[in-house]
């Protein structure tokens, strides 16, 4: 019998054919290790599966893909009492995979797989919207939300994350601000923004750093609003400057955000629409393998 403690890899159904992850599980297996797959097919696989691995008494839960699926599997986690969950990996197999590139989490898929099982686990926070909803990444807002959510599959499949910018470029016509107030501790805004990026993590959206100092371990959200429509300006000026005169920025622990027409939020490019949003941060949520001297942590 395998006396490892027991690995649960729950994979994407996009993913399920890639050939370097089957060696990967391949050869870990062949060094001992016990790593049992599953793959998701329908809405709500993913915490089905969390649940198996808990009645399993697996020590790991393996997120196999995308944002996405790093967020199902993380809020499947968060639902649990803390005494019972099991600490979760990341293995990047998305479009853009943007906590695990602000992370640096290996590409490759038997490097990250090792991290996920055997790398030292890590506390790091986790962010509620309105009580019932998460994100480990980022909750982002506006013309970006749109252009990730439009973006066509083949592009994405072809291009990756370079695929949100292009499609970004042949859409600026639809330019739209949302006229929001946003408020929090020590904190008061209002008026119209192009993009508002709420970060546990520092990128959305195939690479746009939208809060590039955001920690994952330092009870604090990082918030971005960009209120200028001159969109091209901001974009140039954003790859040759570390201070951008149309962003304002903040950090808190909660904030609220009301607006007097629907708003639509991706967290981690999962979509929640409304006119308020209240988003706290949980500190020291979950326990997650991630690399030594990791970009994220304090």
């Amino acid at each position: 019998m395998n006396k490892q403690p027991l690995t649960l890899l729950i994979l994407n159904g996009k993913g399920a054919g890639n050939e370097a992850l089957r060696a990967a599980v391949n050869q870990l297996r062949e060094e001992g290790f016990n790593i049992a797959v599953r793959v998701t097919w329908e809405k709500d696989d993913g915490l089905r599966y969390v649940d198996e691995a808990v009645a399993l008494q697996a020590d790991t839960v393996v997120a196999g893909g995308g944002d996405g699926t790093v967020n199902e599997i993380a809020t499947a986690l968060a639902m649990l009492p803390a005494a019972r969950r099991p600490v979760l990996g990341i293995l990047p197999l998305g479009t853009a995979n943007d906590f695990a590139t602000s992370a640096d989490i290996p590409a490759d898929p038997e490097a990250a797989l090792r991290l996920a099982i055997l790398g030292k686990a890590v506390m790091i926070d986790i962010a509620q919207v309105n009580q019932h909803r998460y994100f480990v990444n980022m909750a982002t807002g506006g013309f970006g939300t749109r252009i990730t959510s439009e973006t066509p599959e083949k592009l994405k499949s072809a291009l990756g994350g370079v695929s949100y910018l292009i499609h970004g470029l042949t859409r600026v016509d639809a330019l739209k601000p949302d006229s929001c107030q946003i408020e929090g501790p020590g904190f008061q805004w209002q008026g119209d923004a192009l993009v508002i990026g709420i970060g546990n993590g520092r990128q959305a959206g195939g690479g746009q750093r939208l809060c590039p100092s955001a920690l994952v371990n330092d009870g604090q959200l990082d918030v971005s609003i960009v209120t200028t429509q001159e969109l091209m300006t901001t974009l140039l000026h954003s790859l040759t400057s570390d201070e951008n005169p149309n962003i304002i920025t903040t950090r808190l622990p909660s904030l609220r955000i009301r607006s007097p027409n629907e708003m639509t939020f991706n967290l981690d490019g999962e979509p929640l629409s409304g006119r308020e949003f209240n988003i706290q941060i949980i500190p020291a949520a979950l326990a997650c393998r991630l690399p030594p001297q990791c970009p994220l942590m304090v």
